[in-house]
């Protein structure tokens, strides 16, 4: 392989030759405890010198005829994705390996998944992406329905299996019309036969085009097509229902972006109607149904569909700013949820997991950091100023009105005013209700990963922490729309 190729695909190379290297040291590993708890610790090392790779590259190129990208972008989304598959292992080895589940195999599906991820970010391509998506689809079937003595966790597995390829099916569909209308898949071809004149009202571009979208709404668990998520998200176990919520997330908004902004840039009036849509039908019902929610699994998975809502306002502004605003909320939104879950594994009591908001009860009194922490962590998934959840929302509003999208704007104001209701109910609950039994004592890594996203949500008010990640967004942003400025 020439060494301009390897340089570009050196993250997806360390992952791949890692997952395949850590398969054989599992296998030939004695004792499945031993061998699951070494491989995951070598699988971290993978992610964090994927991550390194991923910092050390410069500039743009593009390989495989233009189908894999490598520019500030696709660096600046691979960092999250790396960094939130890391932490979601780190959470992993406690929970699991009180299950006795921490086998080998495991570590080397999340890196798969995690190859996956990297992929979609760099296709250019639909067939690229499609790879991408197939790849780390395949792994989280599995992991998903890891706990396979757990009917909820193998329901959970098939559930998202069978609407998984479903969506995946309409999403082949669409590539076909599309290629069948513009007569390639390369993003660059068909960006430019989408901008003759003829085209603006082909039926073939405009039914492609929505069935894409719908089939990358199912990845991201936007309404519509949002129904897998509260079983999914319940029944998984806990550190892969963070992977889903975190790197599987901005994995998909990644493609997303890429797709709308790099392949139909031409079509942007038809495309954005459909974001529009979905993104107001994803802050109404991730505001309602999660009040009547007690299981907080659950709650944060409709708490999921509401922020996916709040993303897409920026994409639908369609604008230079809107794109870092996307940028910005998936950085700020992958630590408040990993934070989330990993105060979900914390709670536990007699040996066993409880997940019942109530049983949050006078938390505050019985153990007052693992309160102050969480309560942090709704403050700012409530977007509670001045706390990093208020400035992500901030930087998906501004551009929208700045592009006359005033009702999107409104509803998303008010929504995020009735989402705020559930957040504020739990911190309720743990600081004035009466106390409940305590729980057993803090995990190292779970709490390691509270602490390090409770840190964050205050820590980006400061100029290094929210200046920086403001700028490297802005520079990334800009990759498909020169000329940002926040």
């Amino acid at each position: 392989m020439d060494s301009a190729v390897v340089h570009v695909v050196l993250p997806e190379l360390i992952l791949a030759v890692g997952a395949m290297a850590l398969l054989m040291i599992g296998v030939f590993t004695p004792g499945a405890e031993k061998a699951g708890r070494a491989v995951s610790w070598l699988a971290i090392g993978v992610l964090v010198a994927a991550t390194v790779a991923v910092f050390a590259g410069t500039g743009t190129a593009s390989v495989f005829e233009g189908a894999f990208v490598s520019d500030g972008l696709t660096r600046f989304l691979k960092i999250l994705i790396l960094v939130a598959a890391a932490l979601t292992l780190l959470m992993t080895f406690d929970d699991f390996g009180r299950a006795r589940l921490l086998l080998f195999e495991y570590p080397v599906l999340m890196l798969l998944a995690a190859l996956g991820m990297l992929m979609m970010v760099s296709a250019n391509d639909l067939i690229a992406l499609y790879l991408g998506l197939e790849l780390q689809n395949l792994a989280l079937y599995v992991i998903a329905a890891f706990k396979r003595d757990d009917i909820k966790s193998s329901e959970a597995g098939l559930k998202y299996f069978v609407l998984s390829a479903l969506s995946s099916g309409l999403l082949l569909y669409g590539a076909s019309l599309l290629y069948g209308v513009t007569g390639s898949t390369a993003y660059a071809a068909i960006a430019a036969a989408a901008k003759a004149p003829d085209m603006a009202a082909n039926i073939g571009l405009t039914v492609g085009l929505v069935f894409v979208l719908v089939g990358i709404a199912f990845k991201i668990a936007a309404v519509p097509f949002h129904m897998w998520t509260p079983d999914v998200y319940q029944g998984a176990p806990t550190p892969v229902t963070a992977f889903f919520s975190s790197a599987a997330k901005v994995a998909a908004m990644a493609m997303l972006l890429r797709f709308t902004q790099s392949a139909l840039p031409g079509a942007a009036s038809q495309w954005q109607q459909i974001i529009i849509f979905i993104s107001i039908a994803s802050m109404v019902l991730g505001a309602f149904a999660a009040i009547g929610q007690r299981n907080i699994k659950r709650l944060l998975a409709y708490s999921s569909i509401g922020h996916i809502g709040f993303v897409l306002i920026g994409l639908a502004a369609n604008n230079a700013e809107g794109t870092a605003g996307v940028l910005i909320y998936l950085a700020i939104y992958v630590p408040m949820t990993l934070g989330a879950f990993a105060c979900v594994l914390s709670m536990r009591r007699k040996g066993g997991n409880v997940e019942d908001i109530s049983e949050l009860s006078g938390l505050a009194k019985t153990n007052l950091p693992f309160a102050f922490i969480l309560g942090l962590l709704m403050f700012s998934l409530a977007g509670i100023p001045p706390l990093a959840g208020f400035w992500a929302k901030w930087y998906v509003f501004l551009p929208a009105i700045k592009a006359g999208l005033y009702p999107l704007s409104v509803i998303g104001v008010v929504t995020s005013v009735i989402g705020a209701f559930y957040y504020l109910r739990i911190v309720k609950i743990m600081f004035f209700d009466e106390a409940a039994e305590a729980f057993e004592p803090n995990e190292d890594k779970a709490f390691a990963v509270m602490a390090l996203s409770a840190a964050f949500v205050l820590a980006f008010v400061l100029p290094f922490i929210g200046g920086a990640l403001v700028d490297a967004a802005t520079a990334a942003a800009a990759v498909l729309a020169p000329g940002v400025a926040l």
